[in-house]
């Protein structure tokens, strides 16, 4: 397994995946990946997009499969936007277990 370097600390490749969906399809499209195992989190949200989803990878290449493959081809998806996390709560906690385990 590839992990990527962010910030001293070695961890899986995440990003955030901004979601347009078909006309009142939000919900579907939120039931669909919430049911998918790399998708750790996904929220309903109000603006330009209507769905927010925290998607993590085994590794770089296997997370822009996910995002590419599985979620824009949702039948309901019609446009996306991905940012790619660099750092993160979750990796200075990591961070922070990583130095107490030395």
């Amino acid at each position: 397994m590839l992990l990527h370097y962010n910030s001293g600390a070695f961890c899986m490749p995440r990003a955030l995946v901004l979601i347009d969906t078909h006309f009142y399809s939000a919900e579907e499209v939120l039931q669909e990946l919430r049911a998918c195992e790399e998708v750790q989190e996904a929220f309903m949200v109000t603006g330009v997009y209507d769905i927010v989803a925290k998607v993590e990878g085994k590794t770089f290449d296997s997370l822009v499969d996910i995002i590419n493959r599985r979620i824009k081809r949702l039948f309901q998806v019609q446009e996306t936007l991905s940012m790619i996390i660099v750092e993160s709560e979750k990796t200075a906690q990591e961070q922070e277990n990583n130095a107490i385990m030395v």
